[in-house]
């Protein structure tokens, strides 16, 4: 069975940075485009960036040049680190496959805020 788990989340002041991680476990990591989404209450599920396996990545134009996608093949892993983050960043935060092949999981909470 596939896990996605998301960590790094937390509270952040306008301007500041967080990293996001999310562990896949299950399946075979290397042959999937990953993505990052993230939901703000009240609102839709949006994708915020994705990296395919051979490390191309691409960004909402609401995050870009703030955000960065990244992964480790080796361990399984993808990356989000945020930078100059705004109030408007505040939602929870998942990853899975660019398809959305996987259930989801618990997401990671960011909220940006003084």
């Amino acid at each position: 069975q596939v896990q996605l788990v998301e960590s790094g989340g937390g509270l952040v002041q306008p301007g500041g940075s967080l990293r996001l991680s999310c562990a896949v476990s299950g399946t075979i990591f290397t042959i999937y485009t990953m993505a990052w989404y993230r939901q703000a209450p009240g609102k839709q599920r949006e994708l915020v960036a994705h990296i395919i396996n051979d490390g191309t990545t691409h960004y909402a134009d609401s995050v870009k040049g703030r955000f960065t996608v990244s992964r480790d093949n080796a361990k399984d892993t993808v990356y989000l680190q945020m930078n100059s983050l705004k109030p408007e960043d505040t939602a929870v935060y998942y990853c899975n496959t660019l398809a959305r092949s996987f259930s989801w999981g618990q997401g990671a909470q960011v909220t940006v805020s003084t």
